[in-house]
């Protein structure tokens, strides 16, 4: 069986929302980009050279198709244009970016792409995304880069009313930038 690995930028108090700066309208958009280091970048190509498809929210694929189709680059631009990507939309109609195809459901859909055959899937962001595969008990792993600043506000993966979810640690790495690198397993 596949599994469903995701990865996330994180803060210390929890957000996940606009790292990169231009996802959303958080005033404090682009909060990762300072901590950039090469440790964590070679991390982030090394993790997706080790899956076999993307698994996107809506919000997330319409960023990333309107940059990644018109990037190159072996360690990261091409992988990320080559996969499979797999989105989960009501509302999309169509999925245009190379190799892309539309799910409609987090339950049934994921369910199954999880048991076809391939390698495992990552998903990047998607935070709306992430909180129902984690409801429908769907994410085999956690990855975490924890950078060391605080937001006070903003998306967050775990609501303050979620059911109680217990991880074990299977990895962590301090970076010389203050990040932490973390990668967690749920346990039932």
């Amino acid at each position: 069986m596949r599994k469903i690995i995701v990865t996330e930028f994180i803060t210390l108090d929890g957000v996940i929302e606009a790292p990169g700066g231009d996802e959303t309208r958080h005033p404090h958009g682009g909060w990762q980009r300072e901590y950039s280091h090469k440790e964590t970048e070679k991390y982030k190509i090394d993790e997706l050279s080790s899956v076999d498809a993307l698994l996107l929210g809506k919000n997330t694929y319409e960023l990333f198709a309107g940059f990644w189709p018109t990037q190159t680059g072996a360690g990261f631009a091409d992988p990320i244009n080559k996969l499979p990507k797999y989105v989960v939309s009501r509302s999309l109609q169509k999925v245009e970016w190379n190799n892309s195809h539309l799910l409609r459901d987090v339950a049934k859909d994921v369910a199954e792409l999880k048991k076809s055959d391939g390698g495992n899937i990552l998903v990047y962001g998607s935070g709306i995304l992430v909180k129902a595969l984690f409801h429908h008990d769907l994410v085999d792993e956690l990855r975490l880069i924890v950078y060391p600043i605080s937001l006070g506000g903003g998306l967050r993966i775990f609501d303050d009313n979620r059911e109680l979810k217990k991880f074990k640690l299977n990895y962590s790495r301090a970076v010389d930038n203050g990040a932490l690198i973390l990668e967690y397993q749920p346990i039932s």
